[in-house]
């Protein structure tokens, strides 16, 4: 609702009833309440609406012979097997040189979507999608995401790419970037294209293992640059026709994920390498960088002192770390019980990274020059990366007066996808809350990733559900919180929990209003 009158703080405010989300309790109402809390909203205005279905007409002559046409390279698109939108192509042309040339081809949604349009200004509020447990709250209406911009196969579609010839180290003998036209043979998903690379067969085989080859090379190389390995778990939800969580299971990633990541990563490194990187006499452009600082010395320290109460050392030299000593930590946590944790504790210690014009570099990925050029239908600064990429082709400048406005645009876009992210957390914990609701009492094996004064904090193992065993709950002794090495001791009996233990737990509350779940030890 929103308040339409309130003359003084003396009067009773009057308001105007604008959503009407349902019943408490009510999965559809609860998930649409998570979203507009944080300003993400499911439905479209109508004349924005209007707008996108104006473009669905097809493509002219005149816009094909404007572009570089890729329709007969052999060309798909590798997404998970749920995914409504296509952003990202590659397309693969053997050189018989022992080169290759391989095109990272992106839904060209500038085309579309273009400044001064109601579009525009709604995709500019939005900044993202949102991707909550049950469903996606599109950046651009479906007209535009999943039909008209996604790429799809057996359609001809425009796309901004950026095309490499490499050889099969991975190295980039020539590269090229521009406004293209494909025609996608296939959509894979994930697990499809992963079931051909390992049968050693299949539609697409070459090109799909070359391709695994030098992606793997390429992220060997990344790591030896100094990249930060963290891959997390994520959790994924089997929702019943009600919405109610029945399953919790781990997303696993496998090559396929980790190629198309990796050809990602290239196509925005080279593309912010392309603009910002200046040669001698040349004037600096503006630009929508992605960017990631350093850790603070305060986080450095904490994590330290952290790392030390369990027994770990990680050197720091002139107060800061190097990517090559965290590397080494995370590799030694491997196999150990408390590796989820600690990798937990790293990342929050870490700076997040952000949308800016003034290019500091990304520290997590060892990335001097970094964007995000590869998923414009669901972040409104690829759009603008699209924009700015096609002027600087066409060898236009950008007038000072108006670089604020890109800024601007990146602390905008910064503080939406936080607020993005906090609805997509807040989805999950309410999920986890429901399920383990309907299994009080049920037994599980946990595992402790936090102890503080009052209690320990414990993740249910499978399903990452969180919740807490008090101290009062621990049974046949007092015990004590010793946080120089982060245990608690039991003072008759000396038995100690410490983080990464694992326990057995009973479930024995779930409070969905609170979102608090409550163990006890089993």
């Amino acid at each position: 609702g929103i308040i339409t009158k309130w003359e003084n703080r003396h009067t009773v405010p009057l308001g105007e009833i604008t959503h009407v989300l349902g019943k408490k309790g009510d999965n559809n109402a609860e998930m649409l309440a998570i979203a507009l809390e944080k300003g993400f909203d499911e439905t479209f205005p109508s004349d924005v609406v209007a707008e996108a279905h104006a473009l669905q007409v097809p493509i002219s002559d005149e816009e094909i012979r404007s572009r570089r046409d890729f329709r007969n390279v052999t060309t798909f698109t590798i997404d998970p097997v749920d995914a409504k939108d296509f952003d990202d192509a590659l397309s693969f042309k053997d050189l018989k040189d022992g080169t290759y040339e391989i095109g990272i081809h992106i839904a060209d949604v500038s085309h579309y979507v273009r400044l001064g349009t109601r579009l525009d200004e709604e995709a500019r509020k939005r900044a993202t999608s949102v991707y909550l447990v049950d469903r996606t709250i599109p950046m651009l209406p479906e007209a535009l995401s999943n039909d008209l911009c996604s790429l799809n196969p057996n359609t001809d579609k425009l796309t901004m790419s950026a095309v490499f010839v490499m050889d099969g180290n991975g190295v980039i003998k020539d590269e090229w970037y521009g406004r293209t036209i494909i025609h996608s043979d296939k959509r894979f998903s994930y697990e499809e294209a992963q079931e051909i690379l390992d049968n050693g067969e299949g539609l697409y085989h070459s090109e799909l293992s070359i391709l695994n080859s030098i992606a793997k090379k390429l992220t060997i190389k990344r790591f030896e640059m100094g990249a930060i390995s963290l891959d997390q778990d994520e959790v994924r939800f089997t929702l019943d026709d009600k919405g109610v969580p029945v399953d919790v299971y781990r997303k696993v990633r496998g090559d396929t994920n980790r190629m198309i990541e990796e050809f990602m990563l290239i196509a925005n490194r080279k593309v912010a390498e392309h603009i910002g990187k200046t040669k001698k006499g040349e004037e600096e452009k503006v630009f929508v960088y992605r960017i990631h600082d350093k850790p603070s010395k305060e986080r450095l320290d904490a994590l330290v002192f952290f790392l030390k109460s369990l027994g770990y050392n990680l050197p720091l030299k002139n107060g800061e770390v190097s990517p090559k000593a965290l590397n080494a930590l995370i590799h030694s946590l491997e196999g150990k019980p408390e590796k989820e944790t600690i990798h937990t504790v790293i990342i929050r210690s870490m700076a997040k990274a952000i949308y800016s014009t003034k290019n500091i570099g990304h520290f997590g990925l060892a990335f001097s020059f970094y964007t995000h050029f590869t998923s414009p239908i669901r972040r409104y600064p690829d759009v603008v990366v699209h924009r700015l990429l096609d002027e600087y082709l066409h060898g236009h400048s950008i007038k000072k007066s108006s670089w604020k406005e890109y800024e601007d645009v990146s602390l905008f876009s910064s503080r939406r996808e936080k607020e993005a992210s906090d609805a997509e957390r807040g989805s999950i914990k309410y999920k986890q809350v429901e399920y383990m609701s309907t299994r009080i009492g049920q037994v599980f094996d946990g595992v402790i990733t936090g102890i503080t004064e009052w209690g320990l904090y414990v993740e249910e193992k499978n399903t990452k559900c969180e919740g807490m065993i008090r101290f009062k709950d621990l049974p046949g002794d007092f015990y004590e919180f010793d946080p120089k090495h982060m245990t608690l001791v039991g003072k008759k009996s000396k038995k100690k929990f410490r983080l990464g233990d694992g326990l057995k737990i009973k479930v024995s509350n779930a409070d969905l209003e609170h979102q608090i779940i409550d163990y006890a030890p089993a």
